[in-house]
């Protein structure tokens, strides 16, 4: 166990010191970061680090195993109607209790936040029986996102434009660290019934429709509410002392414990429900699965604090001297590679790289997700930062991305499909709202452009571009296929000559 957490002690070293390093690098050539505000990002980081270790292990050990475990009970139940209620609770159950949904919520003015909350639960809570209903009749899931998109950009439409960012933003916040882990082992556990190549296509995709209820439910309540959009943003907290800075944090620990237990909590209760009716897990699971919760718990609370308190000024400050600088234009570059680390400390990252290489048994390797992923970021990033110095509107971008991803869908085998919709998700977890959407809207006041509009959306950018970069590796590995079978075909010919024939397309006949 020592052995262990030490491994992924230092795999989450590498994954959050990037982003740290250039940070820092920032601070002595480009910005000025007040002490204060440099301590609090350096103990934030100690406790990013700390927090993805701990949830790291409790996911794997506690979230996994029930995910998977409700799935295959769900997929067993010959029945249809009982396991699409209980999909149904699940998803409004583990929705409301994600933390990051709380500042949605905030986001969202004249709309009530128990109204939104319950609203984007329950959208989530529909698309969860939907994705039951795809694995019991076996739908291709490349045709629900075709639909679902398609409706989803002619609701943009009719929706304010100050809040069609924010309705594309929900997308990616209600799939946070709490779901994501247990929504993929619910995946895995639903395709456990599937044979050959579905058991793949249909362990994935979850995530994906799971993102598209709070987009649809947003949007239809920015239509039915005509709320008034408000410029007011979030203020930081001024700190001038280290003092200060340390006292920030005890003062913001308790609070996200106590937001962390409310999440947590139900998942729990959810455990000891599907224990006592099924009896599925022996003493020695349960002991494993409740300390796996407890470090879920510890981890969430070390690495919520860290990011919120420790890297959101950092990321505000940042952007906002580099946009009010006389190099504004280095806003892109900087976005940039700040965007293709970033998403490397998100903590559901590492649980998706993790189960597609599980799943695949390793021919998707967990680095070549990662490079995708982290291209696709710094892509969305730039072009986010781009809108800030521009202002231009959002929704040409997310049409023509949305457009692209679905028609690559088409060719590309579904497993990369599952996928690539499934990281847009994960990869728009809290480091992005904590850290790049501070980071844009502090470029965005101090170049006066306006925050609902243009700094709002690059959740959904960070979103939207992995869905491309993941399809293109399907891309690769069937010209790779295609390669290697025209070789196996030639090799054969040259054995046997005399009976072996190719057509002009490459096919072999006999």
């Amino acid at each position: 166990m020592k052995r262990i957490f030490s491994s992924i002690i230092m795999e989450s070293l590498s994954s959050v010191m990037p982003i740290a390093l250039i940070v820092l690098a920032l601070s002595v050539t480009l910005v000025s970061l007040d002490a204060g505000v440099l301590v609090l990002f350096l103990f934030g980081t100690v406790l990013l680090i700390l927090g993805m270790s701990f949830f790291t292990i409790g996911s794997t050990i506690s979230m996994e195993p029930l995910g998977d475990g409700i799935g295959k009970s769900l997929n067993k139940n010959t029945k249809i109607i009982l396991p699409l209620i209980i999909c149904f609770v699940l998803g409004v159950l583990i929705t409301i209790s994600e933390p990051d949904l709380q500042v949605l919520a905030e986001q969202v003015p004249t709309i009530p936040n128990a109204m939104l909350i319950l609203c984007v639960g329950v959208g989530v809570g529909v698309f969860l029986s939907i994705t039951l209903l795809r694995s019991k009749k076996d739908i291709p899931l490349r045709n629900l996102l075709l639909i679902f998109y398609i409706l989803i950009i002619g609701l943009s439409f009719f929706a304010p434009d100050e809040f069609v960012p924010t309705a594309f933003d929900s997308g990616g916040v209600t799939t946070g660290p709490i779901t994501v882990p247990f929504i993929m082992a619910l995946g895995a556990g639903l395709a456990s019934g599937k044979k050959g190549k579905h058991t793949g296509e249909h362990s994935f995709g979850l995530v994906a429709l799971c993102s598209i209820g709070p987009i649809l439910s947003v949007l239809l309540l920015s239509i039915f509410y005509k709320p008034h959009p408000s410029t007011s943003v979030h203020e930081i907290t001024q700190v001038t002392t280290t003092t200060d800075a340390f006292r920030q944090f005890a003062k913001a620990l308790p609070d996200f414990a106590k937001e962390v237990a409310v999440a947590v909590v139900p998942i729990v209760v959810l455990f000891v429900i599907y224990q006592a009716v099924t009896r599925r897990f022996n003493i020695h699971n349960i002991l494993k699965m409740s300390v796996g919760f407890v470090y879920t718990y510890i981890g969430l609370v070390l690495f919520l604090t860290g990011a919120n308190i420790g890297f959101m000024p950092a990321g505000r400050l940042i952007g906002s001297e580099i946009a009010g600088g006389s190099v504004r234009e280095m806003l892109i570059p900087i976005g940039m590679v700040m965007g293709y680390f970033v998403v490397s400390a998100e903590p559901a990252v590492h649980s998706l790289k993790r189960q597609v290489s599980e799943i695949t048994k390793g021919a998707i390797s967990q680095k070549s997700v990662a490079v995708a992923l982290s291209v696709g970021v710094s892509v969305s990033v730039g072009i986010s930062m781009l809108r800030v110095l521009t202002g231009v509107s959002i929704i040409p971008f997310l049409v023509c991305g949305y457009a692209v991803s679905l028609i690559i869908s088409f060719y590309v085998p579904g497993i990369y499909t599952g996928i690539a919709f499934d990281s847009g998700g994960v990869a728009s977890g809290p480091m992005t709202s904590t850290f790049m959407l501070p980071f844009a809207m502090g470029a965005c006041e101090a170049v006066g452009g306006n925050v609902m509009t243009d700094a709002f959306g690059i959740v959904a950018m960070i979103a939207m571009t992995p869905l491309i970069t993941i399809q293109i590796l399907g891309l690769n590995e069937r010209r790779n296929h295609i390669k290697r079978v025209r070789k196996l075909h030639t090799e054969i010919s040259m054995v046997k000559d005399d009976i072996i024939f190719f057509d002009e397309e490459g096919g072999l006949y006999e």
